[in-house]
């Protein structure tokens, strides 16, 4: 197998995380674009991604840089780590040294506020033609930087896309499957956030295992309804970048929108957790692009909406799981 220069776009935990997988292979040549200064610098200092992933050093291998043109040099893949919330923004700043019609394989897990769309949508709207992909599943980058296995599926419409993808991103600790539902793939990565935030607040108000185990059957089922709706499979939301993406969001001390909603029950104002966050949670904004696509689509989606109430409105916690519990009765 010929050397592979991949260059990763974003050196969040998850980025960087990613990274040190790619760098595993030595066949491949991995940068690491920063587009903050002092973190890049920081890094190059320390080799050590300090505030999303202290205590893991990167080796020398991969290249620290805030120079896009000298990250994306010869690239034969290029990996897009960036929150949804920037991610329009920095694409139309840096799409113009982007090496034509290179496949790119998206990380994001979100979906932009202003016009509803999946991340690979905004990548298309704004690099031009080139193959794309989604990188989705259970797998924390706290996790994934220690080397503990995990599992995740590597979507595109072009099936040799997604085996690149699998090929590349494959060790003894990280296992790859494929998988063609690119729409499914990526709204499941999306849309298992916004759950994530209500499984926090079950938790914060103190409620059991029964609660909890309610909440992910359910959610799962809001999940594919809505998905399914809007042109994915609903077998993808039965495998890792559905249902195993949801426990993990729903159950892990790393989970970011879980860690929203523990902080929501405890009473504390979104204002308050806002301004006290140190990483995104994409759950925030997907609560809200979710709402208001269900509402122009006549869908009921009570969990997705209850979160956006409490978030948004300024809803009682309490009182939003009480109202979902008191729901009019159906069949399953």
């Amino acid at each position: 197998m010929a050397q592979i220069r991949v260059a990763v776009l974003g050196a969040g935990g998850w980025g960087t995380a990613l990274a040190l997988v790619l760098a595993q292979n030595p066949r491949h040549h991995v940068s690491l674009w920063s587009a903050r200064p002092e973190q890049a610098a920081e890094m190059q200092a320390r080799r050590e991604n300090v505030r999303f992933l202290p205590g893991v050093p990167l080796p020398e291998s991969i290249v620290l840089t805030t120079d896009i043109r000298r990250a994306v040099e010869g690239a034969d893949l290029l990996l897009e780590a960036i929150p949804t919330i920037y991610l329009r923004d920095t694409m139309m700043r840096i799409a113009s040294f982007l090496p034509d019609r290179v496949p790119m394989v998206s990380v994001t897990k979100g979906i932009e506020m202003a016009t509803l769309r999946r991340p690979t949508e905004i990548l298309a709207e704004i690099i031009g033609p080139r193959p794309l992909a989604v990188l989705s599943g259970p797998s924390h980058a706290e996790e994934v930087a220690r080397k503990l296995p995990t599992t995740v599926v590597a979507a595109s419409e072009d099936l040799a896309v997604a085996k690149l993808i699998q090929t590349c991103f494959t060790t003894d600790w990280f296992r790859t499957y494929t998988n063609t539902d690119i729409i499914g793939v990526e709204l499941a990565g999306a849309l298992k956030n916004v759950i994530g935030i209500a499984a926090g607040i079950c938790e914060g108000l103190g409620f059991g295992d029964n609660a909890k185990a309610a909440l992910l059957t359910r959610g799962l089922a809001e999940m594919t309804r809505f998905g399914v709706a809007l042109g994915a499979e609903a077998a993808t939301f039965a495998g890792l970048a559905g249902m195993g993406d949801l426990i993990t969001t729903c159950m892990s001390r790393h989970g970011r929108n879980r860690a929203v909603g523990l902080r929501l029950a405890q009473g504390e104002s979104p204002a308050s957790i806002w301004a006290n966050m140190s990483m995104i949670a994409e759950g925030v904004f997907t609560a809200r692009s979710v709402h208001e696509r269900s509402q122009a689509m006549g869908m009921p989606m009570p969990i997705s909406g209850e979160v956006y109430r409490v978030w948004y409105e300024g809803k009682n916690p309490r009182q939003a799981v009480q109202e979902l519990m008191l729901r009019e009765p159906r069949s399953e």
